[in-house]
């Protein structure tokens, strides 16, 4: 028989949907804004206010730039969005991106990253019918030239037709879509990519002259004709580089940011670079420092314990509003509270959802995703939970090391990491989290982990 506490239009299908931990809220869209929660409050910082100030009211007038940075999964993307809300609220131009849309995060050089970043400004500001910037044409067409005589395009993947017809379009096609179809061969097509970084590379400067004095600064003085206050570039998803070292032994993450890092700061407008966490603890974070004029905003997680021990409950509410949000996203907060039993047989198995999560978003609703799958109904019981706790506690620990298992016991005794190599690991693959209070960071290790018994 149904539960009678059960909405008939919501069902365990319904709830799967609505918890998508791949979607990221965009609070320009009126049904993402519903669901958006401000977890401001318990995360410590003001990150995001940090980043939009530096723009409008510090150096509107002059370019920024910044790095932002934060777990994987800890929200990163949806408070960018909001930003680029809140900015072009201020009247600013904002190009936000996704980088790995565009680079391969496998295997990355600077010069697909200016590439893409001139694609990108090219293509918002040709919407607005903006003047050519035909030097960097010109530039981009010989680039075309070098990488295309000699390698066949049909050897790059999901490139249609052959160099003739592209050549025949060439002179034809808006900026953004000759960049573009460089960046995209060059994404499919290691051989092509390593030609472009080979030939594009020492000419790095006459790249970054041109997309500054032909793109960007035409393009900021005619948006400025037409109101707006500046221009805002935003590079997602960098943070997902993968630290693979290159042929000089050098991580990806440390050559993009440390070695190349001063060529990502001369971009002449506001520009907004995701950073990997795990740079915060490398021995090269100094010299990161000096490349770059401020040091990185990180998004912290959660904050559902406090550093002293007992519950955080603000934390824990916020997390379940965001929960409840996604399922009840016309509801207000009073109504999604009454609600609670149509979801969650019992509120205590909610909290403990959320405890387990340690604060982590996005884990939190891959946690939830696979209680769905282990109960297949509403409301959602205990016994599931603890079927699906297992699994994932499973699949968390098989990669620990004896050796983790020891830092990860000093983690819970001292609540501290060093740049040791071996904590690095603990943070890239979020097996520590870092929180944050008025007394500045702490860490801890995430709960699921403790569920093995290995740390008690």
């Amino acid at each position: 028989m149904t539960d009678p506490r059960i909405d008939p239009h919501i069902n365990y299908r319904h709830v799967f949907k609505a918890i998508d931990p791949s979607r990221t809220l965009d609070v320009a869209k009126p049904e993402d804004d519903a669901c958006y929660i401000d977890f401001t409050p318990v995360r410590g910082d003001k990150v995001i206010r940090k980043l939009k100030n530096r723009i409008v009211n510090l150096s509107p007038d002059e370019p920024t730039c910044s790095l932002f940075t934060g777990h994987i999964g800890c929200g990163k993307s949806t408070e960018l969005k909001r930003l680029r809300k809140e900015l072009r609220d201020e009247k600013f131009f904002v190009v936000y991106f996704e980088s790995d849309e565009d680079v391969d995060m496998l295997d990355v050089d600077i010069v697909d990253i200016l590439m893409t970043i001139a694609k990108r400004i090219s293509a918002e500001l040709e919407n607005f019918d903006a003047p050519p910037a035909n030097n960097l044409r010109r530039f981009v067409n010989k680039v075309h030239d070098i990488l295309f005589t000699e390698i066949d395009l049909k050897l790059s993947a999901g490139i249609e037709g052959a160099k003739g017809e592209l050549d025949t379009k060439k002179k034809s096609a808006s900026l953004s879509t000759a960049i573009g179809k460089i960046v995209v061969a060059a994404k499919d097509n290691s051989t092509i990519r390593s030609k472009l970084n080979n030939h594009v590379g020492p000419q790095l400067t006459a790249l970054l002259d041109e997309i500054n004095t032909d793109l960007i600064a035409p393009g900021i003085a005619f948006l400025r004709q037409r109101g707006y206050r500046g221009l805002v570039t935003i590079i997602d998803n960098l943070d997902r580089i993968d630290k693979r070292a290159k042929a000089s032994g050098r991580s990806q993450q440390e050559y993009i940011f440390v070695d190349r890092g001063s060529i990502l700061t001369k971009l002449a407008c506001h520009t907004i670079y995701t950073m990997p966490l795990s740079l915060m603890f490398s021995s090269e974070y100094g010299n990161l420092t000096q490349r770059f004029p401020h040091a990185p905003e990180r998004l912290p997680m959660v904050r559902i314990a406090m550093r002293e021990g007992g519950e955080n409950a603000s934390g824990l509410e916020k997390l379940k509003q965001m929960v409840l949000a996604r399922i009840f996203p016309m509801s207000n907060e009073t109504e999604r509270r009454s609600r609670v039993g149509e979801i969650f047989a019992e509120v205590e198995t909610f909290d403990r959802l959320c405890r387990l999560s340690g604060g982590h978003v996005r884990g939190l609703l891959k946690l939830m995703l696979q209680w769905i799958e282990e109960e297949m109904q509403l409301p959602l019981t205990a016994d599931s939970l603890e079927g699906a706790v297992r699994e994932q506690c499973d699949n968390e620990t098989c990669s620990v090391s004896d050796a983790e298992w020891e830092l990860l016991a000093r983690v819970r005794e001292t609540q501290e990491v060093s740049d040791d190599e071996g904590y690095e690991k603990l943070i890239r693959s979020r097996i520590v989290f870092e929180y944050r209070d008025k007394r500045g960071s702490w860490y801890a290790v995430n709960p699921i982990l403790l569920e093995a018994g290995k740390l008690s």
